[in-house]
């Protein structure tokens, strides 16, 4: 059973220039290897057969060959059985399909290069990069090394041509996520539930929704960005944008975060500030912290309590501090009897 280049394309028999056309940006853009570098033998795989439907199905002569006797007829790998096929005793890779006047002729199929056919339906052997093959080091395609498909120099003879641009892509959207402390501090999930536009194989733009799934790690920080690569609007010619959430912070009612520290404000009196106090504490993870304080408590003071704080992004296993800072509420008056007390007590 050969291929179905029909069903490689996504279009149907009777498929006309247009639907080929449109059908072929959207699946060449989607696979080609310059796209997929974490999947690049599977995306060479699928590019060069997405190439060859389209060479096929977009050639007269080659689409009536194939629609009447195959793949393996196409290419002379088997000799069409019965009186309307080809004739056994041909050449290698050669195809004798009869004529109307009742004669026979000759085909003889050759393949073309992938990155050729990309080349001249775009201008540019690889638009991702601005046109000319930008942000392709050294012009090569970076597919391997030597000769072959995806090894070869494919911009050399584009060198001094005046090239039309390829798809720009369009600009990322940009989208803030609010978390808590808690989720910051243990790590969550957060469900983006997204509506966008995306093209069907006719060319056409249909609306569709989709769940998201962020995973939020122990430490993040706000700022950080998650982005999702091309879950932007489709529209013709266009390379969808990524859609990116950022990190945002929401208020705290006990802590305020200071990097990897987390800060706490105890309220004290001037008689605890000078004689010290023991303040209890629940940490974001909801344990319980007795800290006692036996040194003079000064505005500027604070008491740092190690590996209390935020977990560090790079290794959760490892925290930042808790640092409490104090608030004093100083008397607004004293009597004259309690300014008498204080200062013999500070005097002794």
């Amino acid at each position: 059973m050969g291929l179905d280049y029909y069903k490689i394309l996504q279009v149907e028999k009777n498929a006309k220039e247009e639907d080929l056309k449109k059908s072929y940006r959207k699946l060449a853009m989607k696979w080609h290897p310059d796209k997929n570098p974490n999947n690049k033998k599977q995306a060479e795989a699928k590019f060069k057969e997405i190439s060859e439907a389209y060479d096929v199905l977009s050639d007269p002569q080659k689409r009536a060959i194939y629609d009447q006797y195959g793949e393996e007829g196409l290419k002379g790998q088997v000799p069409p059985s019965g009186a309307g096929g080809g004739f056994p005793g041909g050449s290698s890779g050669t195809t004798f399909f009869r004529t109307g006047d009742g004669g026979s002729a000759e085909f003889r199929f050759n393949p073309r290069n992938a990155d050729d056919i990309f080349a001249e339906f775009f201008g540019s052997s690889s638009p991702f990069g601005g046109g000319g093959g930008g942000g392709m080091k050294g012009g090569r395609s970076g597919f391997g090394s030597g000769g072959g498909m995806f090894g070869e120099d494919i911009f050399s003879s584009f060198a001094g041509m005046n090239q039309q641009q390829g798809p720009r892509k369009a600009p990322a959207i940009e989208q803030t996520v609010a978390c808590s402390l808690e989720e910051l501090y243990k790590g969550a999930t957060k469900k983006m539930k997204i509506s966008r536009e995306v093209l069907d194989a006719s060319g056409k733009v249909k609306p569709v929704e989709e769940i998201l799934s962020i995973d939020i790690k122990p430490g993040w920080k706000k700022g950080t960005k998650i982005t999702f690569p091309e879950k932007g609007n489709e529209h013709p010619n266009v390379i969808p944008s990524d859609l990116v959430f950022i990190i945002d912070e929401k208020p705290h009612s006990t802590f305020t975060r200071d990097g990897n520290d987390l800060v706490f404000v105890q309220k004290v009196s001037l008689a605890e500030a000078l004689t010290g106090l023991t303040v209890q504490i629940r940490t974001l993870d909801g344990r319980n912290l007795t800290i006692p304080i036996n040194n003079v408590i000064h505005p500027s003071y604070e008491e740092v309590v190690p590996r209390e704080g935020m977990p560090m992004p790079k290794d959760p296993s490892k925290k930042g501090n808790l640092r409490i800072k104090f608030n004093i509420n100083f008397p607004t008056r004293l009597t004259a009897e309690q300014k008498s007390g204080v200062k013999k007590l500070l005097d002794s």
